[in-house]
């Protein structure tokens, strides 16, 4: 019988392959006494290693530069810059001297305390620290002990889908997609370090799978889709005729990238679509450009600040905007203010104790109380608005005064840039993220002090619905679906077009068919997804009739239930489009035609 594990999806794909365990154990530290005479050794040996890991983790970063970019070779900063904390250097120096301990004892001790206090306050603000921790212990203790380093080791010699409780940056950097095709870990997040890495080296990956370690075994068969966040161990016949008639699909897809990235987005009964992507990193900008995104609908920001131990100075960020802006010079690219908070929080901050630090200091809620890490990225997109048209969004808007706030830091930075002869486009627009249903029920006052919208359906059904999106236990509850959230949808479209303001969808919904025809039967003809799933999402696009969708989605915002959503959506949809691989993304207990 299969064994089917659903997760999140953190980087795009779908393969078939054996499964490899990776178990990296740390080295045994035997505990012994050091005699006084041999203390400073010991102390000599610990910051040897400090230096030789120190040494390694700036090749890695060197070569990750060359590799992918240098955006994203800055994720080994974290490590190396713990190899100089104060908390880790000189409390292990300190073990050794005053309590004879060897390097490796007093190293290990150390870490295990750290881990213990960071693990006490433990939310998701802590994921990736306590990850290049755990990193880093391995790394100098595998120096101290003089052995050889076991990354270098944890490759499978044939291709295989990795199952491991979690994995690191400096890991996920070295593996070659040839063989590792694809990755399952019981731990992580979207926005994981190494995640994102998995998503630059084009390796599909499902992360929070909560148990996959403890339920694969080694050379099983498995099927893993990071689109949809699932694995199927042991998969049968039928499971894997989906897997090959998927993967046809997408083979014929990517055969079909260049013909579809140079075709229109537009309907088959001529209604034109804004299709843009959502951007991670800016390295991601060409690979959008030529899977066919008409602009950026999305550009995270967050790479910039998150695991640093210094606020990011304008320059940097200039540079990486301007990046993005020059790829796309004749179009629309939307730059989104910090999301930090929730599961991203630098180290330069000072993290609150949060009981749900999704609903706490985040977003356009810290950056307003930190000016001094807001006023440089406001400075910074102002001056991209040099080249091309860049517009600024604010995430997690709630009220009016929020807007008015930023409005009156951005006139302050205008004033700045024109005192020192420094160009930027004074007509640049001012959006929002609508993502709670506050903000789409306050859309009207919103749009008055808005030049548009952008609805971020990831959070807006979380906060809807009151389902935390990354408690996988809760997966089957995570519907965007459901009745509240297509009214609110209808109700910010309705009064965007009412205001005159474009309105589109950046969440993942707009990079499902069925949602996709669901927004554009509400009049919002502007979608933004991962780059990866341009060149389907536009052909799902070319193969709908917008009349279709609106008469579809009039019948769903009259549905009952979710499930009569879809049901009626479906029923708008015909044969046009292949659902196949979507029937049990959002549970909706419906065949697909």
């Amino acid at each position: 019988m299969p064994t089917v594990r659903d997760g999140f999806g953190a980087s795009e794909g779908i393969v078939e392959g054996k499964v490899r365990l990776l178990t990296l154990g740390l080295p045994v530290v035997q505990h012994r006494r050091v005699e006084p005479d041999r203390i400073e050794e010991e102390v000599a040996c610990f910051q040897a290693a400090r230096e030789k890991t120190r040494a390694r983790l700036q090749e890695l970063k060197t070569a990750t530069s060359q590799r992918l970019g240098s955006m994203e070779a800055r994720i080994f900063d974290p490590q190396i810059l713990m190899l100089d904390d104060l908390e880790v250097v000189d409390r292990t120096v300190e073990y050794i001297r005053e309590n004879h301990l060897t390097a490796a004892q007093a190293f290990e001790w150390r870490i295990l305390e750290l881990q213990a206090m960071w693990a006490r306050t433990f939310n998701p603000m802590t994921l990736d620290r306590l990850n290049d921790l755990e990193d880093l212990h391995s790394r100098v203790l595998h120096c101290i002990l003089d052995l050889p380093d076991p990354f270098d080791t944890a490759h499978p010699e044939e291709p295989a889908i990795l199952v491991a409780q979690n994995l690191t940056p400096s890991m996920a950097v070295q593996f070659d997609p040839r063989r590792v095709r694809g990755i399952a870990t019981d731990g992580g997040t979207r926005t994981s370090h190494w995640a994102i890495l998995a998503r630059s080296l084009s390796v599909p990956a499902v992360v929070g799978l909560g148990d996959i370690t403890s339920l694969a075994e080694e050379g099983q068969d498995a099927i893993l889709d990071g689109r949809i966040g699932r694995i199927i161990l042991d998969p049968d016949e039928r499971d894997r005729e989906v897997f090959r008639g998927r993967e046809t699909q997408i083979r014929a897809w990517e055969k079909e990238i260049f013909k579809i990235a140079g075709l229109e987005a537009v309907t088959d009964d001529g209604q034109p679509v804004a299709l843009r992507a959502n951007l991670d990193l800016p390295g991601e900008a060409e690979q959008a450009k030529n899977h066919g995104a008409t602009g950026v609908g999305l550009f995270r920001t967050e790479f910039l600040a998150v695991g640093r131990a210094s606020l990011p100075c304008e320059e940097e960020q200039y540079e990486a905007y301007r990046q993005v802006a020059e790829t796309f010079p004749e179009s629309t690219v939307v730059i989104r203010t910090f999301d930090l908070g929730g599961d991203k929080f630098p180290m330069f901050l000072r993290k609150p104790r949060e009981e749900n630090p999704f609903l706490g200091w985040r977003a356009i809620r810290l950056c307003l109380d930190q000016p001094d890490l807001f006023r440089p990225q406001l400075r910074a997109i102002l001056r991209a608005t040099a080249h091309g048209d860049v517009r600024i969004m604010l995430p997690l808007v709630n009220n009016v005064e929020e807007v008015l706030q930023v409005r009156a830091l951005l006139e302050e930075e205008e004033d700045h840039l024109s005192a020192k002869g420094i160009p930027f486009n004074p007509g640049y627009k001012l959006g929002l993220l609508i993502e709670t249903p506050a903000a789409a029920l306050d859309a009207v006052e919103l749009a008055r002090h808005s030049d548009f919208f952008s609805i971020g359906t990831n959070d807006l059904v979380q906060y809807t619905l009151a389902v935390d999106r990354t408690n996988s236990r809760l997966a089957s509850l995570f519907n965007p679906f459901h009745p509240a959230v297509v009214r609110q949808l209808h109700q910010v479209s309705r009064v965007a077009r009412a205001a005159g303001i474009e309105v589109s969808v950046c969440g993942e919904l707009a990079a499902n068919p069925l949602g996709a025809f669901l927004l554009l039967g509400l009049d919002i003809h502007s979608l933004s997804v991962a780059w990866p799933s341009l060149p389907e999402i536009k052909k799902v696009i070319r193969e709908l009739r917008i009349e279709d969708a609106r008469k579809a989605a009039a019948r769903a915002l009259a549905a009952p239930t979710s499930k009569d959503v879809a049901t009626r959506l479906l029923e708008g949809v015909g044969d046009r489009i292949d659902l196949s691989a979507f029937a049990g993304r959002w549970n909706l207990n419906v065949s697909p035609r």
